[in-house]
């Protein structure tokens, strides 16, 4: 018999597929995220589950799933939805999907450069509304990123892509990890290691690609806006809770920064009001990995990170191995 999984919400339809040939599925038939009583519901008896980002999968889940659950196959990269250590005292095998919305990820960081520098949304609206009516030689001036400083919070996988495609606008790139980036790798971009307050003071444009845990939460808050050059641009990719919204909002207000891109937000998906009437801000609805060909690598790989647990195999992109290596899966 096919192990049973719930999947939390649809998926892009090759996925589909491939996960109906592999088990016996069940699926949140709604066109929205599962209620909390409804994720209880439908767990029950599932041997696998593969949800999103923005399920909370805690113990109480867990406990309503019951003893034959084997598997969390997260659709995401970050985890932070997931009770690792609760999955872990119960057996339960947790996998993620890095790597593989890297460069997707990298694309939309580098639109929001764009498009805040050159005020691409703003022309869009103006265009729509019939306001141009003429050229200007002052139109809608933005400013310039070829040859301008790209100043990288996080230089892993996705920061090392965004400096890859800032490399071909001639752009002078800054890092700052908490520890330096293999000088090799870091070579690749051109890319120099700064401290924190440098970084933010000579860059033009910010861009954050940190982890989220406790010491990055809150990480651009009131002190590095105060640092930040009065024509400098923070785009954030990353986690919407590494920003401090009410201080982003000050600064964007009283012009301590030029703009700001976001694709992620502090309590997601509200989003500060305060930011929504502002023209020199760039709001996205968290679709950093929304391409369909990532969003289905995505969906491939969580299969087969299920697929793998239920042939006795180490998943690929386990993140709590122990687990198997305590034997809860006899067959491996």
């Amino acid at each position: 018999m096919k192990p049973s999984i719930l999947v939390t919400r649809r998926l892009p339809p090759t996925v589909m597929k491939y996960l109906e040939d592999q088990f016996t599925l069940f699926c949140n038939p709604k066109d929205r995220a599962l209620c909390r009583d409804e994720m209880l519901q439908m767990v029950k008896g599932r041997e696998g589950l593969l949800p999103l980002l923005t399920d909370r999968i805690d113990d109480q889940v867990m406990e309503a799933a019951g003893p034959q659950l084997k598997i969390i196959s997260n659709y995401a990269v970050g985890f932070n939805n997931i009770d690792l250590a609760a999955a872990s005292s119960r057996g339960i095998l947790v996998t993620n999907t890095p790597g593989v919305l890297t460069d997707t990820t990298a694309d939309l960081t580098m639109a929001l450069i764009l498009a805040l520098s050159r005020r691409l949304v703003e022309g869009d609206r103006y265009a729509r509304s019939g306001q141009f009516k003429e050229w200007s030689p002052l139109l809608l001036l933005g400013a310039d990123v070829h040859h301008k400083t790209l100043g990288i919070f996080g230089l892993g996988r996705i920061g090392l892509a965004v400096a890859k495609r800032a490399l071909g606008f001639d752009m002078r790139i800054l890092y700052h990890n908490t520890k330096q980036t293999d000088p090799a790798v870091a070579e690749q971009v051109k890319a120099h290691y700064v401290d924190k307050e440098t970084l933010l003071k000579e860059a033009d444009f910010v861009s954050v690609h940190v982890p989220l845990n406790p010491s990055t939460v809150h990480f651009i808050s009131t002190l590095e806006f105060g640092q930040m050059k009065p024509t400098a641009f923070l785009i954030n990719t990353a986690r919407g809770e590494v920003v401090d919204e009410q201080a982003l909002v000050e600064a964007l207000k009283h012009k301590r920064i030029a703009g700001a891109g976001l694709d992620v937000f502090e309590k997601e998906p509200h989003i500060h009001p305060d930011l929504l009437p502002l023209n020199n801000v760039v709001l996205l609805p968290h679709i950093g990995s929304a391409s369909l060909e990532t969003r289905t690598r995505m969906g491939m790989m969580a299969a087969d990170n299920l697929r793998a647990a239920f042939q006795g195999l180490l998943p690929p992109n386990c993140l709590n191995p122990e687990v198997f290596e305590r034997d809860i899966f006899p067959q491996h």
